[in-house]
């Protein structure tokens, strides 16, 4: 076996050691920048933030597609109708073909600022007809918080003053109600002067009985061809669907539009007509009975 070699070592110099490698040093972030990024990325995170931004990306392309259009007359997605936004108040008006409705649900429901305020509500038709439904939307349309005035739909060929006391023994007129409202739309078999001449029998003892003057309701075209110029001096209702205007005399006594038949109303199983009132809060409590 071989002998094993020895290590060569310079005679009076010791191995040289290498110097130890020197650590990098490494910069650490301020507190205040890593405050800073936590706050963004819950921000980023957060469900609020995609709920603003869609919102945002939402009215945009409603501008977007309302491009060309009357800007007083906007799509209302949640209503599923065109809304006339020159108006503050807004109602609707049911009968028993709306069903059972969820009133709490109508009250909460709004959008860009447009909720139901008031509702009519139909009580009675003729001298016999009683709406079914008409008990429970009495009660518990106010109790969500809505102004609420019962109608009478008028039958012309009927006695005007029979039918005024049988809406009267239906309905309990009391402070802070809508007034009555006759609801006239057909001459039901009469001539325009009979029609005429119960409608002013039914007002007449409407007014006396309450002390209010009641509301007329009525198409535009059958109030123009048979009412205009004869009832002055009572408040109208028009229906008038689906236009941006109420195309109607500046001198014409009206306070209420019915501008659409089929809006979509949270709580309601079916389309309900849907109603402005023009004035303020203000007018609007004022009109109510004291």
């Amino acid at each position: 076996m071989a002998a094993p070699k020895k290590r060569s070592t310079v005679k009076g110099k010791l191995p040289v050691k290498k110097a130890p490698a020197k650590k990098r040093k490494t910069k650490s972030i301020p507190v205040q920048f890593k405050i800073a990024i936590a706050g963004i990325l819950l921000v980023l995170l957060s469900p609020f933030y995609y709920g603003y931004v869609l919102k945002s990306f939402t009215s945009a392309w409603r501008w977007v597609r309302d491009i060309g259009s009357n800007p007083h007359y906007r799509n209302y997605k949640s209503f599923n109708i065109r809304i006339p936004d020159k108006y503050v108040i807004h109602g609707i008006d049911v009968s028993y073909a709306q069903g059972k409705i969820d009133w709490q649900k109508v009250k909460i429901m709004e959008e860009d600022s447009v909720r139901v305020t008031f509702a009519f509500i139909k009580a009675t038709e003729g001298i016999l007809t009683v709406d079914p439904y008409f008990q429970r939307n009495w009660r518990e349309a106010p109790k969500a918080g809505i102004t609420c005035g019962a109608y009478h739909y008028f039958k012309p060929s009927k006695s005007g003053k029979w039918q005024a006391k049988f809406f009267l023994q239906t309905v309990k007129v009391e402070k802070g109600d809508l007034p009555v409202v006759v609801d006239v739309e057909e001459l039901n078999s009469v001539t325009p002067e009979k029609m005429r001449q119960e409608l002013k029998g039914f007002l007449s003892y409407i007014e006396t009985k309450t002390g209010v003057k009641p509301i007329i309701y009525s198409g535009m075209s059958f109030y123009q061809d048979y009412l205009g110029g004869y009832f002055n001096g009572y408040v109208l209702w028009i229906a008038n669907y689906h236009q941006p205007e109420l195309n109607i005399s500046s001198g014409t006594n009206w306070l209420f539009w019915q501008h659409s038949d089929r809006a979509t109303i949270n709580g309601i199983n079916h389309v309900v007509d849907f109603d402005a009132f023009k004035g303020d809060s203000i007018a609007f409590r004022k009109l109510l009975v004291k």
